[in-house]
């Protein structure tokens, strides 16, 4: 039928409406899965913060009560100290390497943020140090000429929490508490973390062994056990300084590794990392919060790994002859950090001379070595000499005597001559 044969639809009968263009129906399916999408995700996120939230466990401060350090920093800002211990629960395959008994901690760290966030300090308490333990936060008699990890058996972090503003003077804003086994699921959710090993580490009778390498990329047992590890070979390491300084190169490597391009842009290994760095995590209440967590994070890492040192307090042993033997106390080298952190002042470099160890790689750099503070050395140079003149004059005399006599130096010659797992 032509168009001119066909009939005129009646005035005011309803037209047949045409087919929409089709790219109208797939802009609405392509809105309508993207909504999705976000709802989608934005519900994926609120869940996995629950989850990470539901693996930390607050603990309350209650029992340390008012009478605590009072801050001696009235600059602008402020600076923020941490206290972070490794718990040996004893609970995992291959934990009890001491032969001690359970719910000990074999890791003491403070880190101090400095106040405008320019650089940080994490200070390594070796456990085998005697010192005075208080009775407020530990639920128990106070006791003097005790050893350090002993108040985290009696009283748990907030004993220990409670121990260090006694013996430092510092107030301590927080405290983390993270499980072996957690640290160990945390090093395979990146896929390992190389480190330099000089040499095998073999200690039989506990079943360890650590591969060499330059680097030798560590899983979480042969992280454990490196840096955990008090037994190497034929040495018996009475003192802690050793694996201190091991577990001071591995977390810098570690940090290394977690804010790599191979890490960050993995989403996979992000929530792997997150999960289990979060898993039997315990805090204090007001950090038990990953968003509280991660905003402190992302302050250290815009501080930069130049500017993070990881310090050994120094300490001497006892003689030979004392019934501390094997045992360590403070040096006045260690009163002085103390008095610097508190005042938020930079630690000069002679002071930490031989035992800070930079987070900025490559693993096994330590600023103990020649010509390895000369980044630090200009800002660090310009603030404490009001406060450490005697740090100033013998460097300024002739390089090459030696500055025995000034500040009090770390007792660097109470360390094993090389570290056994460190490179040089």
């Amino acid at each position: 039928m032509s168009d001119e044969s066909r009939p005129e639809p009646p005035s005011g009968a309803p037209k047949r409406r045409g087919k929409a263009p089709r790219k109208h129906t797939v802009g609405r399916v392509i809105l309508i899965s993207a909504v999705v999408l976000a709802l989608v995700t934005g519900l994926s996120t609120v869940y996995f913060i629950r989850h990470l939230n539901g693996n930390i466990e607050g603990l309350s401060l209650d029992a340390l009560g008012d009478d605590r350090p009072e801050e001696v920093y009235t600059g602008n800002g402020e600076p923020l100290d941490i206290l972070v211990m490794g718990s040996d629960s004893r609970d995992c395959e291959g934990c009890g390497l001491d032969s001690e008994g359970g719910g000990g901690s074999d890791t003491t760290i403070l880190v101090h943020l400095s106040a405008d966030r320019s650089r940080a300090y994490a200070v390594s308490i070796p456990r085998d140090s005697i010192v005075d333990r208080p009775e407020q936060g530990c639920d128990s008699p106070a006791q003097t000429d005790v050893i350090w990890n002993a108040a985290y058996a009696v009283g748990g972090p907030v004993c220990t929490l409670a121990q260090v503003e006694q013996m430092t003077g510092i107030r301590v804003e927080h405290f983390v508490v993270v499980d072996f086994a957690s640290f160990g699921d945390m090093v395979d959710a990146v896929g390992g973390v190389p480190v330099c090993v000089p040499e095998d580490l073999v200690d039989k009778p506990h079943q360890i062994f650590v591969p060499k390498g330059n680097p030798s990329v560590l899983t979480g047992d042969e992280a454990l056990d490196y840096v955990r590890a008090r037994y190497v070979g034929e040495l018996v390491q009475q003192n802690d300084i050793s694996r201190i300084r091991r577990q001071q190169e591995f977390i810098g490597a570690l940090v290394r590794e977690v804010m790599s391009a191979g890490t960050l842009t993995r989403l996979d290994k992000v929530v792997r990392f997150l999960d289990a760095a979060t898993k039997s995590l315990q805090t204090d209440e007001e950090f038990a919060s990953v968003t509280r967590l991660g905003k402190v994070a992302m302050q250290v890492q815009n501080i930069g790994l130049d500017q993070v040192k990881f310090v050994t307090l120094p300490t001497e042993y006892y003689a030979s002859d004392s019934e501390f033997r094997g045992k360590v106390y403070w040096t006045p080298a260690a009163d002085r950090i103390w008095e610097l952190l508190n005042q938020d002042k930079v630690l000069p470099p002679k002071l930490i001379k031989g035992t800070s160890v930079s987070a900025e790689g490559p693993p096994g750099a330590s600023t103990a070595s020649p010509g390895g503070e000369t980044e630090s050395e200009s800002p660090e140079s310009e603030s404490p000499d009001s406060e450490s003149p005697e740090s100033e004059s013998p460097e300024s005399e002739s390089p090459d005597s030696t500055t025995e006599t000034a500040t009090p130096e770390p007792p660097v010659t109470t360390e094993p001559d090389p570290i056994p797992g460190v490179c040089a």
